[in-house]
């Protein structure tokens, strides 16, 4: 599983250049902001939009040395994941959760017995994380993850959540997302990239929206740990009816803006903007407003062939999950007149709905911007 995540995640251990196949050099930081939009029309029937700041640095995103090295030498240390999500599992009603997910051992039998040992390894973590946090995380429960349709749903690598998977749940007082979101961000996030602006900026604004929800979680690779803090908003039954998709009108923005953080070079793939689409029937998009980039196939994927170009990359572009990824190229902002583009039915039979446990589909997301969004990483360069 860490395998898998390490060659989709691996976000530049270092930086490298295309050995002037492109006009200037390219590089590839540790840091990306990615912002998120998932319309579903087959699920929850909700539009839900979220800001990811990442990094695989402790520099960019400040986790305790000594932390990050332990849980990642921990082998049965899956993810460690701190939210203010409702519910963030069956059980937890009105709190904010610290969620530290163990892999299940075969060899353990019987519910208390998985429990207990559950329990056991977090309880050697807890005390360092409520002190990294500045939290007074208190033990809730243990939640058996007991299958995996979530994650065949999302199509994502279960790191967060599925069968083998159980939670070691903490819970504490229930705060409010602007408050939550300025404290942890100003502990885990250095000042230069704060005062960067770009999507950081605007996942500040959007923890003021009603419905917004904070959310950070670490996940554990062979050589260093994958760090997310995000910001989503849910904007319930939304989704049905929308035929032309407007990314920015969701954000709550005009125009988006990528960081001043990557002003002191060329790092194109490190802020993307990923629309996801989820729809009972087959269904294909249309009426594209602005370019779409030139692809190549590299491994089943589309890789952009010109990274200094800017525009639409959609892999699939018909289906009953489509996902589209705005690249910048060259450019430092777009407006949302460039990201507009529709959607329409194809007459293919439909299929049926999959249900899932929606108290954990808000954290699943979590995974699909380290797998979706971090595509073009490693496989662009290769070619």
């Amino acid at each position: 599983m860490r395998n898998s995540l390490l060659v989709l995640t691996l976000i530049a251990i270092a930086v490298i250049s295309t050995n002037n196949v492109y006009s200037q050099e390219v590089g590839l930081a540790t840091f990306q902001e990615t912002a998120q939009i998932i319309v579903d029309k087959s699920i929850s029937h909700n539009v839900t939009t979220a800001i990811t700041l990442q990094s695989t640095s402790i520099q960019e995103i400040r986790i305790p040395t000594e932390l990050e090295q332990k849980v990642r030498e921990d082998s049965r240390i899956e993810a460690i994941v701190l939210t203010n999500q409702e519910q963030c599992v069956l059980g937890v009603v009105d709190q904010s959760c610290i969620m530290i997910n163990i892999e299940r051992n075969p060899e353990t039998r019987g519910i208390f017995a998985i429990q207990d040992e559950t329990k056991e390894i977090a309880e050697l973590y807890i005390d360092e994380i409520n002190q990294a946090f500045d939290t007074d995380a208190k033990f809730h429960s243990v939640f058996v993850h007991t299958n995996d349709e979530s994650n065949i749903a999302f199509d994502t690598s279960g790191a967060i959540s599925g069968k083998g998977s159980i939670s070691a749940v903490y819970t504490m007082s229930m705060e409010d997302t602007n408050s939550m979101y300025e404290k942890i961000s100003s502990i885990l996030i250095p000042k230069i990239i704060r005062d960067g602006g770009g999507f950081y900026n605007i996942a500040k604004d959007l923890s003021f929206e009603e419905n917004s929800k904070m959310t950070f979680s670490l996940i554990p690779l062979d050589t260093s740990s994958l760090l997310q803090l995000k910001i989503s908003v849910d904007y319930p039954n939304k989704a049905q009816d929308i035929v032309q998709i407007n990314p920015l009108e969701f954000l709550k923005v005009e125009n988006i803006k990528r960081s001043d953080y990557f002003s002191t070079g060329f790092y194109p793939l490190n802020s993307i903007i990923q629309v996801l689409i989820l729809s009972p029937e087959n269904t294909m998009v249309s009426n594209i407003k602005g370019n779409i980039v030139p692809t190549q196939i590299i491994d089943n994927e589309k890789i952009p062939t010109d990274i200094t170009k800017e525009g639409w990359i959609f892999d699939p572009q018909e289906g009953q999950m489509i996902q589209g990824k705005y690249i910048f190229g060259e450019e430092t902002s777009v407006n949302k007149e460039k990201l507009k583009f529709s959607i329409g039915d194809d007459k293919v039979n439909q299929n049926k709905k999959t249900e899932l446990d929606e108290s954990i589909i808000v954290v699943i997301i979590i995974s699909i911007v380290a797998i979706g969004a971090a595509l073009f990483y490693l496989k662009g360069y290769k070619k």
